[in-house]
């Protein structure tokens, strides 16, 4: 894709606060564990529950695209269950020197492709992008990953 102005700045802060979430999330795991290692872990459904103080607690959370935070909530239930089962190692927290990306599920029809060239996306409103040919079918998901070339 490529967004204006505006929309390069909602893209910076959806990455930072699905970066934030994940962090914040993955550190409640932690130190509930610390705490009682008795305790069970926090499943993507519970978490967002906790989701939702969150944004109570940083009002700023709600300028970012609600999916792509539930989504960030999905993969770390993830994570913990692929380091359960001996899959992976434990999960990390995330920084912003690496690669950034969020998922955004569809939800109501809040995204959708317009012609070859435009896509309406949740929050950003219509983007232009490139693509060797439009996507035909339905889309479920979509994944915007900062490329630095």
């Amino acid at each position: 894709i490529y967004p204006n102005s505006a929309q390069r700045n909602q893209l910076w802060q959806t990455f930072g606060c699905v970066r934030f979430v994940w962090n914040q999330m993955l550190n409640m795991q932690i130190e509930r564990r610390k705490n009682n290692p008795e305790a069970k872990f926090v499943n993507a459904f519970g978490m967002n529950n906790l989701l939702k103080q969150l944004k109570v607690e940083y009002p700023w959370l709600k300028q970012a695209e609600s999916t792509a935070l539930q989504s960030a909530n999905r993969n770390l239930a993830d994570a913990f269950q692929r380091f359960f089962k001996g899959q992976n190692k434990f999960p990390r927290f995330k920084s912003r020197k690496y690669s950034q990306s969020y998922n955004s599920k569809y939800v109501n029809g809040n995204i959708k492709v317009f012609d070859c060239h435009h896509i309406k996306l949740p929050k950003l409103g219509i983007v232009y992008f490139r693509a060797g040919r439009l996507p035909m079918g339905k889309i479920k998901n979509v994944t915007v990953r900062l490329n630095v070339a």
